[in-house]
């Protein structure tokens, strides 16, 4: 799948910090989704990770003297300005922070920086009593209202034995945020609910009906609404999954819970698309305790009907852009189509959950879109990141 970074220019900058280590996965992260990524490291940096690591990754040479010589050296810092998409810094310590704020070029990193226009993205890292300093602080605003990206540290122990915020994030969260920087902001201002996984319908407190929905779709869409600059929350029921961040999360299991809590959110809500797999049927009777294997070669278990929600998110529709999915084994469109007329969507996304790349817990989606007004459109199998992207356009056409 190409992503909003295929083909672009990236120029990590690495600063001296024990978290360094971690722009090593950072620009593996970069490289596969091939983006074209070029480091540029203070001495401190070295001594804390070595060029050539960065070298073999990138399959560039590293830049970390302003006063290289050599036939890849030639006015480096003023080269890769002009050619760079994106510049981001991890980890960015004090010392840099401070000289970006106040204009400062004493070495290859600060003087590369002030010849860039185009995005900049800053990891702060650093002892949280540094990072809470006035003069840290007062320099991240000015870094701010200069259009510097902050990509907020975390918080936690740190490596110099203090606890608070100062942490690098995630090279996944660092890399996500480059992402968010380059997708089109065409959801700004639209509030955006999801629903992820599937329920659990216990018959005691050990045991349960559910379905194997690992959550994926939805959380692809949850992700690149908010990539697109939608206010998202994400209600999702039981899954694996690490929940995404800058999204407001609403962990559900029952359907009866996932019910509530989208018809908590619904009306305030421009757009809902419901991804997740809710029980038809629940048990009738919930027992107490663990129910104890009896004698008997039989046993009977009664269920009763779930509310139907994405039928009363129908009914209840207003303004909405209503989406929903139809995860089908056979019949695809004479189901999905019933579905959609029932139901009153806008769109529904069809796919056979036989097959083995379009089945529940995998990576890859094969679907077709139905919309309201009876035309189809057949999508080839692609990762899942990739139909929430398609998906979300449509939705933005239907807008239009």
């Amino acid at each position: 799948m190409k992503t909003a970074i295929h083909g672009k220019n990236i120029v990590l900058g690495v600063c001296g910090g024990i978290a360094a280590y971690k722009s090593v996965e950072l620009l593996r992260l970069l490289k596969k989704q091939e983006a074209n990524v070029r480091v540029i490291m203070t001495q401190n940096a070295r001594e804390f990770v070595g060029p050539m690591t960065f070298e073999a990754l990138s399959g560039l040479p590293v830049c970390s003297d302003i006063f290289e010589r050599g036939a890849d050296a030639s006015i480096r810092h003023i080269e890769w300005a002009e050619e760079a998409d994106a510049v981001v810094i991890a980890p960015a310590t004090a010392n840099i922070i401070g000289k970006f704020a106040n204009g400062i070029a004493d070495d290859a990193l600060s003087t590369f920086m002030l010849a860039v226009t185009s995005r900049q993205i800053l990891c702060p890292s650093m002892n949280a009593n540094m990072y809470l300093s006035n003069a840290v602080q007062r320099n991240l605003e000015i870094l701010r209202s200069d259009g510097y990206f902050i990509v907020e540290p975390g918080s936690g122990d740190l490596a110099c034995g203090t606890t608070g915020p100062g942490r690098l994030p995630e090279p996944e969260e660092i890399a996500d945020r480059i992402l968010y920087s380059f997708t089109k902001k065409d959801m700004n201002g639209k509030k955006i609910l999801v629903t992820a996984g599937p329920t659990r319908e216990h018959s005691d407190p050990v045991r349960f009906i559910s379905n194997p929905s690992s959550g994926k779709m939805g959380y692809a869409i949850a992700k690149a609404a908010e990539h697109r600059g939608g206010e998202v929350i994400l209600v999702t029921g039981p899954t694996n999954l690490a929940p995404p961040s800058h999204i407001t999360v609403v962990s559900v299991k029952s359907a009866k819970e996932m019910a509530q809590a989208v018809f908590d959110n619904m009306e305030n809500s421009h757009i809902v698309i419901k991804t997740a797999a809710v029980a038809d049927y629940r048990p009738k009777e919930m027992a107490d305790q663990k129910v104890k294997k009896g004698t008997d070669d039989e046993k009977v278990l009664h269920l009763e009907k779930n509310q139907d929600i994405l039928k009363e998110l129908g009914r209840r529709k207003q303004d909405q852009i209503l989406v929903g999915f139809a995860a089908e084994t056979e019949k695809l469109e004479k189901h999905a189509g019933k579905k959609l007329a029932e139901k009153n969507l806008d769109i529904i996304a069809g796919n056979l959950v036989s097959r083995p790349d379009s089945g529940f817990g995998t990576d890859t989606n094969q679907v077709t879109l139905f919309y309201r007004n009876g035309t189809k459109e057949a999508l080839p199998v692609m990762e899942k990141d990739a139909v929430a992207h398609i998906l979300l356009d449509r939705v933005a056409g239907l807008k239009s």
